[in-house]
């Protein structure tokens, strides 16, 4: 157990962070190298993370939220455009469109097992005021490209990747965050990876990236580092940038971790895997989404889904009780006070039956089969309490070790 969940009631956290010995030399480098904005390291994170991709640039940022804004930047976004998002997301994937002075336009899910956005609902939902889709990859699982991607081109769109899910996920062979014109991740804390706070973007376009590297970093022409090569002595500023800048110490964690990406990545999908086999024993009456996934997933999220009436209050806090966390990805964006207030209060039934029933079960590399299984008896019992039916108690599986 860690020291942060020493000091919380849970039992088993919804999430947990992998850092160790290789992190802490990572950032003690750094602080004896003694330059600690960005420079060096970070253009070695961007270099590591362009070639897990396979796109021709990566910039790494300050989070995934100025990711999306300088997305949106670089695309030429503005007043009287619109951008077509999901509703069922964090609601960064919205607000930066709101930075822009364009309107997001929410879109519905595609099934209540498959919570990635409707192409079929985006394209009804297509202006000559549409500028482009936001696609975001739930849980880690990819949407359908394919068809989202077809749909922009018969548009004339662009398409925006949101993988704060997704890092090292692949569809086709080919990993998320390289389908789209950009690509957006995050590394907050509770990622797959992580750097604390911090993003990173990823584009094939030389044009895109070399508008992205300017208002990265207020618009000059050169930057601290470049000056401190003895590559410039002064600068320019040629666009109205910001401040979105990753310094070197988080890109020391950030490489770190990316080494032990495809490992953490390969246990959530193990531990995912025993959920969706033990859970539909367990509790027959819950929903469990994302059985079958579209290529390699990254297995960020492991949602559920409560029957229709059931009482998420009660069963959230009967997890709590037995020392579980639970969580609820996500409630819908178009719903929250801001978003109605501006006129986007446009039916989404998918979205509002998804976003009213759907708990999140803890998921993380450190999770043992034995958690995993603790969680689903949990979830059972707390399911009896929030419907007001008799639980019949059923054994579990013999043994878990093919998921260790």
């Amino acid at each position: 157990m860690t020291t942060e969940q020493a000091t919380t009631p849970w039992r088993i956290p919804l999430a947990d962070v992998d850092l160790g010995a290789e992190e802490e030399a990572a950032v003690l480098a750094v602080l004896r190298r003694r330059w600690l904005s960005m420079g060096e390291v970070t253009a070695a994170f961007e270099a590591d993370f362009a070639a897990l991709t396979g796109a021709r640039y990566a910039l790494a940022v300050t989070n995934c939220t100025a990711a999306l804004h300088l997305a949106g930047l670089a695309l030429g976004w503005g007043p009287g455009d619109e951008v077509i998002v999901p509703s069922l997301t964090f609601v960064a994937t919205a607000n930066a469109v709101r930075y822009t002075g364009a309107t997001p336009v929410f879109a519905d899910i595609t099934a209540l097992d498959d919570f990635s956005l409707s192409a079929a609902d985006a394209a009804a939902r297509i202006t000559p005021r549409t500028r482009a889709i936001i696609v975001v990859h739930y849980g880690g699982h990819a949407a359908d490209m394919g068809a989202l991607l077809a749909l922009a081109e018969r548009h004339g769109l662009d398409v925006v990747e949101d993988v704060a899910h997704a890092p090292g996920a692949t569809l086709d062979g080919r990993a998320l965050g390289a389908w789209g014109r950009i690509g957006c991740f995050s590394f907050f804390a509770n990622k797959n990876m992580t750097t604390g706070e911090g993003g990173m973007i990823t584009t094939d376009d030389d044009d895109v990236a070399a508008r992205l590297r300017l208002l990265r970093s207020h618009g000059m022409t050169s930057l601290t580092w470049d000056r401190h090569r003895g590559h410039a002595f002064s600068y320019d500023v040629v666009a109205p940038g910001y401040n979105y800048r990753l310094d070197e110490l988080r890109a020391a964690i950030g490489r770190v971790q990316l080494q032990k990406l495809p490992e953490a990545n390969r246990r959530r999908r193990a531990l995912d895997a025993l959920y969706r086999e033990l859970l539909p024993a367990a509790a027959p009456a819950l929903g469990v989404p994302y059985q079958q996934s579209r290529g390699i997933p990254a297995g960020h999220l492991r949602p559920v889904l409560l029957p229709v009436g059931a009482d998420r209050a009660r069963f959230m806090g009967e997890m709590k009780a037995r020392g579980i966390q639970t969580s609820i990805h996500y409630p819908p964006v178009h719903r929250f006070s801001y978003y109605r207030e501006q006129g986007n209060a446009t039916p989404l039934p998918l979205t509002e039956a998804v976003g009213a029933r759907v708990v999140t079960l803890p998921l993380y590399p450190g999770l043992s089969p034995a958690d995993v299984e603790s969680v689903v008896s949990a979830a059972a019992e707390a399911l009896a309490a929030a419907t007001g039916m008799e639980m019949e108690m059923r054994p579990l599986v013999e043994s878990s070790a093919a998921y260790d």
